[in-house]
């Protein structure tokens, strides 16, 4: 579904990403980890051209990312931020209709914000819909965002570490959405610090270091058995 080549990103003569090579397989789950500064969510924002990528390619669903209408494309690809940005002046209903109502010129208001009402039952936030971002807690404004990716129907959902800002007991409520979204064979690519998350989660954990891939494997494999030393060291830090 989705293929990274020699993917390199520099910024100001930096290497933040360096020749970065992966697979996304339908309906896999693929967890990101790796140290502050590591690259990890700058892989993640190349992956939907949030940042250009300085050489190197990305092909989703057999065609270059970069090439012909790239915003009809991210539409199929959900991204879920860490700080939730949501339109403080908006309130949830409106927040999570304004893109589709402006991409989808075939939908009436009427069949989006049905759409949009579904989905924040789904998540339980219903009773939410007027509400402004302000009042939210946290587990409900990443719920909110969250929702908003999946109003286009996306075929890969990317969550760029979604509970780096919330407070510890809010954690969960996020993560078992994710879990749930997981559960139902969506595809989906996250950068996360939840170590026991990652283990229970993915197909796949993917470990970077200084921009580069420096071990992938099994979730099994990956923590009971892991091959490089800088894995290792990383590992007895964040496990202990």
């Amino acid at each position: 579904m989705l293929s990274v080549n020699k993917l390199t990103k520099t910024f100001h003569g930096d290497v933040v990403l360096d020749e970065v090579s992966l697979e996304v397989k339908k309906g896999e789950k693929i967890a990101i980890i790796g140290a502050s500064g590591s690259g990890k969510s700058t892989l993640l924002r190349c992956l939907n051209m949030l940042e250009t990528p300085t050489s190197g390619h990305i092909y989703f669903q057999g065609e270059a990312l970069g090439e012909g209408n790239i915003n009809k494309k991210r539409q199929k690809i959900g991204f879920v931020f860490q700080s939730f940005n949501l339109f403080a002046n908006m309130t949830v209903l409106k927040n999570i209709t304004l893109a589709p109502l402006l991409q989808q010129k075939d939908a009436s208001k009427m069949e989006v914000e049905g759409k949009a009402m579904k989905l924040l039952s789904k998540f339980g936030l219903a009773d939410k819909a007027d509400a402004m971002p302000n009042s939210l807690s946290g587990g409900q404004k990443q719920r909110v965002a969250i929702v908003r990716a999946l109003m286009n129907d996306p075929d890969i959902m990317l969550f760029d570490e979604p509970t780096s800002a919330l407070d510890p007991e809010l954690v969960k409520e996020v993560l078992d959405v994710i879990l749930d979204l997981a559960s139902s064979g969506m595809t989906m690519v996250i950068v996360t610090h939840e170590m026991k998350f990652a283990k229970n989660f993915a197909d796949r954990v993917i470990f970077i270091d200084k921009g580069k891939i420096a071990e992938e494997n099994t979730p099994k494999e990956f923590f009971e058995n892991p091959k490089c030393d800088r894995l290792k060291e990383f590992l007895s830090k964040v496990l202990n």
